[in-house]
């Protein structure tokens, strides 16, 4: 019989919550951290939400920040050593959103869920392209469907958009002013909660190949 690994006592919970989001390089949930530091849930959320007060300040000398969403958290490089970054692993600069993409994802981050003709009436033109991209990309997805005719798909925001843009939530989001002009506002009344979440294929537009954003996540 093998002999089974034995854990170590935990002296310093920080560091290790640290060493574990260092090395998984994604989102761990509170639950497993739970499980593997013998912990609650809700002193794990505790502890890493003090934890991320201290390193994410303006006068930390750290050069990493730590995300918390509701059920897991995350590390990630601050943006301001993004270029350092790309010169010391010679990552080309590149997959950057399109002026079109980042004004579709404003307008469905602001104003989630909206339908895409919501979109289009906001901008004045057709957004099925720039959508379709969004979707593909993980930083919109479908959330339910307008109790209309033809129940157009609700789009909304994914956990990948907060971490891409380094928030933890929507409230963090910069305060700006309505985007929807009157006759745009009417496509969003009497929303329901969609069922099944996942839109049709015949729903959404046809995608074509995109590049992956990057210099948002890590």
């Amino acid at each position: 019989m093998q002999d089974q690994e034995t854990m170590p006592t935990i002296t310093n919970v920080e560091a290790a919550i640290e060493a574990i989001l260092f090395a998984a390089g994604y989102p761990v949930k509170y639950e497993k951290l739970s499980e593997v530091l013998g912990l609650t849930q809700k002193e794990i959320k505790l502890l890493v939400e003090n934890m991320a007060a201290s390193i994410n300040a303006e006068n930390s000398p750290r050069g990493l920040n730590l995300l918390t969403f509701d059920d897991s958290c995350q590390l990630c490089t601050k943006e301001r050593f993004a270029p350092y970054i790309r010169e010391a692993l010679g990552i080309r600069r590149g997959g950057n959103l399109s002026a079109s993409s980042l004004e579709v994802l404003a307008i469905v981050a602001y104003n989630q869920p909206a339908t895409r003709a919501f979109v289009d009436a906001v901008r004045g033109v057709d957004s099925s392209y720039a959508v379709s991209s969004l979707v593909d990309k993980g930083l919109i997805e479908g959330v339910g469907r307008l109790d209309a005719p033809g129940r157009p798909v609700l789009y909304g925001t994914t956990e990948k958009f907060l971490r891409v843009f380094g928030i933890n939530s929507l409230d963090d989001l910069p305060e700006t002013e309505p985007l929807a002009p009157p006759a745009a506002q009417q496509l969003q009344m009497d929303v329901k909660p969609a069922e099944n979440t996942s839109a049709d294929s015949s729903e959404v537009p046809p995608s074509e190949d995109s590049a992956e954003v990057s210099g948002g996540e890590n």
